[in-house]
């Protein structure tokens, strides 16, 4: 089995405590946070159940890092005497958010494996997203629940949010009206069950602008020009497409 491999797996082995994640999430955590590993940084995980996957984070970040974890069940805090902080509270909850900002501070990664309610996952964003550092990251587990009963109003589900922050990222094009009301989301990857949102101050990012090199114009013919005029219908073009994949 590949993901064994990972050290991301190999941490979680190690923990002494329960711990349940999904063989395909080893890699993508090697991935994003292998870049964090032994170095002095702050890591929230929203959801810690039995205590195993702090210790998972511990063994791997290294003991440089902060690790914090939020659950609702209050006796989560007895992993305080591991060294951990522990926080109460329902992320669901704006003012459990504005508490936990004001005695955290700035976070450079938070793990969602909470709740998996469409609520639960988008208010933690919504809340936590600017007070995230520069090139910090915020991670979604089990997004496959947008798929699935039980989590909330579909039409609200939180891959229909992020596919709503991908138009937003997009329309930060000069090309386009800017309708972003979150200039800090840098990027947004997808991967099977996990949403990665990579973030970015909004004075450290490149303006969209055009630009040239400035070299020789043989004022070459845009030939795209001439296509678009011979589209006669789009829905057409669309339907062939649809019947050579099926």
């Amino acid at each position: 089995m590949s993901f064994k491999k990972n050290l991301s797996y190999k941490a979680f082995s190690k923990s002494e405590f329960k711990s349940i994640k999904h063989s395909t999430y080893f890699e993508v955590y090697d991935e994003l946070f292998s870049k964090y590993r032994n170095k002095k940084i702050t890591f929230v995980e929203i959801g810690i159940l039995g205590g195993g996957s702090l210790f998972m984070w511990r063994n791997f970040f290294g003991p440089k890092a902060r690790i914090i974890g939020i659950d609702l069940n209050p006796s989560a805090k007895k992993w305080t005497k591991y060294g951990f902080e522990i926080f109460i509270g329902d992320q669901s909850d704006i003012n459990f958010w504005k508490k936990f900002k004001k005695k955290v501070g700035k976070i450079d990664i938070i793990l969602d494996d909470g709740g998996h309610r469409y609520i639960d996952q988008i208010t933690s964003i919504e809340c936590i997203l600017d007070n995230i550092k520069h090139n910090g990251l915020i991670v979604v587990e089990d997004t496959h629940t947008s798929y699935m009963d039980g989590f909330g109003d579909k039409k609200y589900s939180f891959i229909n949010y992020i596919k709503n922050n991908i138009d937003k990222i997009n329309h930060k094009s000069h090309k386009l009206k800017n309708r972003s009301s979150k200039e800090n989301i840098w990027s947004i990857k997808v991967y099977e069950s996990i949403v990665a949102i990579f973030v970015k101050s909004k004075q450290k990012q490149t303006k969209s602008e055009p630009i040239t090199n400035n070299g020789i114009d043989d004022n070459a013919k845009d030939f795209r020009v001439e296509k678009n005029k011979q589209t006669k219908s789009f829905r057409k073009i669309l339907d062939k497409i649809k019947n050579y994949f099926r």
